[in-house]
């Protein structure tokens, strides 16, 4: 997260009037019918709310205005669907800015960079793997979960890091390489983090990924005697 002290006004409202679209967007695109009549989806929604939330106040706060805390929106869109996972981590935001843990002059900026990015990079992968109609279900597990999670994580840094390099109000790291260098420190947990929980949901709970096609990952397997094979 990146705190308003350390972003100019020309960004928080540049960021305020990126967000809002995207969430009206996802608003509008919300199965709000199914989410009503399903009580299924809505315990998974507010499950999955607390969890963000939860996970986002495990923290570290610097002193230069910016916070370090895993993501977690790749496992969230997989389970979620994007227009949901959008709403839900706005709730989280939510929940952040009332307790005083995020600004919400700076709530558009942090979630175009660690909300909406997320979700687009994962919805764009979990697109291409159902494009392509793989029929091994690790194929769905490394590239929607863990290759999804590690490229969110780096893009969400490195656009963060160019936002605060252009407003020119945080003091850069004087040695830019060794600082490279510790992200790997950060992209493998995240991926991992991600990538467990899709996982465990593909093996005890598939019915609950709304991006996981059931019919073709969990087909029964030929049997040798089979006369229609």
């Amino acid at each position: 997260m990146i705190g308003a002290q350390v972003l100019s006004e020309q960004t928080l409202l540049l960021g305020w009037l990126g967000y809002v679209p995207v969430l009206l967007w996802a608003i509008w695109r919300a199965p709000w019918v199914e989410l009503f009549t399903d009580s299924r989806r809505q315990h998974l929604l507010f499950g999955t709310v607390l969890a963000l939330f939860a996970l986002w106040l495990v923290r570290r706060d610097f002193d230069t205005g910016v916070s370090y805390h895993f993501i977690g929106m790749t496992a969230v869109t997989l389970l979620l669907d994007w227009p949901l996972a959008l709403v839900g981590g706005l709730l989280a935001q939510t929940g952040l800015m009332l307790l005083g843990r995020q600004d919400l002059a700076a709530m558009g900026v942090n979630g175009l960079l660690f909300i909406g990015l997320p979700v687009l990079v994962t919805e764009a992968c979990a697109i291409l793997v159902e494009r392509a109609q793989p029929k091994n279900l690790f194929v769905y597990i490394f590239c929607s979960g863990f290759f999804a999670a590690a490229l969110s994580a780096l893009l969400c840094l490195l656009l963060a890091l160019g936002v605060l390099w252009m407003d020119e109000r945080f003091v850069m790291p004087e040695w830019i390489e060794d600082f490279i260098g510790y992200l790997w420190l950060i992209i493998f947990p995240e991926a991992f983090i991600n990538g467990m929980v899709v996982s465990a949901l593909v093996v005890f709970c598939p019915e609950w990924l709304e991006t996981f096609n059931r019919t073709r990952y969990l087909q029964a397997p030929w049997k040798d005697d089979d006369p229609g094979r």
